[in-house]
């Protein structure tokens, strides 16, 4: 188990935000970092204006690697068209994310775990890697008796969010698609999320 996973809360308090508006963020009691010197403030320079924004994105979707998301930059700075919306949208081609985002599982650590457990078909093949890139179209769909796991059962009915517009979902099957790549204007961030400022940090 890796850290991350250990105390996924403590980057609310680092960050001084609530990364995925979860009513059990310790950030909705302590709006300040943590540590003996996590009350004091200082104006953070363009470096560390630039780190944070990666730091809220990265973290965002869970255990991803530092090694796996310089891969992502690249491939957004290869595409044509706007490097940061190019960024979020491959971010959301993940299958933990749109399983996350199907409202399958209540979080993103939940979806890449249930991934890994070999709880998702693409296409009707069962595909247990979390990275794996979904693209425009593919059926994802919840595996057999998956469908009837408390944890599912109860996911899908969590109001705290919604399924995006990109994304069409039968809840009654447990099967969906994603129709359309998002722009960054579509995705349901709970906080302010800078991915120009990401990709301005890997170009120094």
């Amino acid at each position: 188990m890796t850290k991350r996973t250990e105390s996924k809360y403590k980057i609310d308090r680092r960050l001084q935000v609530n990364l995925w508006g979860r009513p059990k963020s310790p950030i909705n009691k302590r709006e300040y970092g943590p540590g003996q010197h996590g009350q004091r403030r200082k104006k953070p320079s363009d470096y560390g204006v630039q780190l944070m924004a990666k730091q809220k994105l990265k973290g965002y979707y869970g255990n991803i690697s530092e090694k796996q998301f310089r891969k992502y930059y690249h491939e957004a700075m290869r595409r044509k068209g706007d490097n940061g919306e190019n960024l979020v949208g491959i971010l959301e081609c993940r299958l933990d994310a749109v399983v996350y985002r199907m409202k399958f599982v209540p979080t993103v650590f939940a979806a890449r775990q249930f991934v890994n457990h070999g709880h998702v078909m693409v296409n009707d093949r069962r595909v247990t890697i979390p990275s794996f890139m979904v693209k425009v179209g593919d059926k994802i769909e919840v595996r057999g008796k998956s469908k009837e796991l408390g944890t599912v059962i109860a996911a899908v009915e969590l109001t705290e969010r919604e399924v995006p517009e990109y994304i069409v979902v039968d809840h009654n099957k447990m099967v969906g698609e994603m129709v359309r790549v998002p722009a960054l204007k579509d995705i349901p961030y709970p906080v302010q999320m800078e991915p120009n400022l990401v990709i301005e940090f890997y170009s120094r």
